[in-house]
């Protein structure tokens, strides 16, 4: 990562994005042309599952090289110019907290591992229930589940940023932080949160 200052080493807070993230970018090889897909995931032990149909242009491309990139951002406050006290367009910026991934693809064929991820993935978008759990012998699942293409993304490099006011002057990030705090969304008070995190780090 080019600016250090933003590099974290935090397990728990990538696991934290990983979980409450909906969708990030699987970046895949295809020839000589770069292929990126918007997917739902789930992060379930230690490796990134998703789904999607056995055919068409990623399956195929996974097929011939398995290499991939995953990235995923979790969304901060945006930061209008007038927060820095000018008429400068320069300032505006946004805190963010992204997770990089870098690893191989492998197509799932185990039914009982395909559900597992299936039921994280269910999980992870409902929460609340209210639906029978993915098993290979429920008669209501069995052929969606065999007919289904389900691959997990295994990382052997993971990288975590945290934008949020690191590469700043003390006497800017003070003022960050009032700005932060008199606009009041939900927004602000987790970048807030998130700064503090950081403060306290050290």
């Amino acid at each position: 990562m080019r600016r250090a200052e933003f590099e974290v080493h935090d397990p728990a807070l990538i696991e934290e994005v990983l979980n409450s993230c909906e969708y990030g970018t699987l970046s895949l090889v295809d020839g000589d042309e770069p292929y990126g897909v918007p997917i739902n995931f789930a992060w379930h032990e230690n490796r990134l599952g998703f789904h999607g149909s056995l055919e068409g242009r990623k399956m195929d491309v996974i097929a011939k090289s398995a290499k991939a990139s995953f990235s995923v951002v979790k969304p901060l406050s945006l930061l209008p110019s007038y927060f820095s006290n000018t008429r400068s367009a320069c300032p505006a910026s946004q805190l963010y907290i992204s997770v990089h991934c870098v690893g191989e693809v492998k197509v799932i064929s185990d039914l009982h591992v395909k559900c597992e991820m299936l039921n994280a993935l269910m999980q992870k978008l409902q929460p609340e229930g209210g639906y029978d759990p993915i098993e290979a012998d429920n008669p209501v699942y069995a052929k969606v589940v065999e007919r289904l293409g389900i691959c997990v993304l295994e990382p052997t490099s993971m990288s975590l940023k945290v934008k949020a006011g690191q590469n700043l002057t003390e006497e800017r990030r003070t003022l960050l932080v009032e700005k932060l705090r008199q606009r009041d969304s939900a927004i602000d008070r987790l970048s807030l949160k998130v700064i503090q995190q950081l403060n306290e780090q050290h």
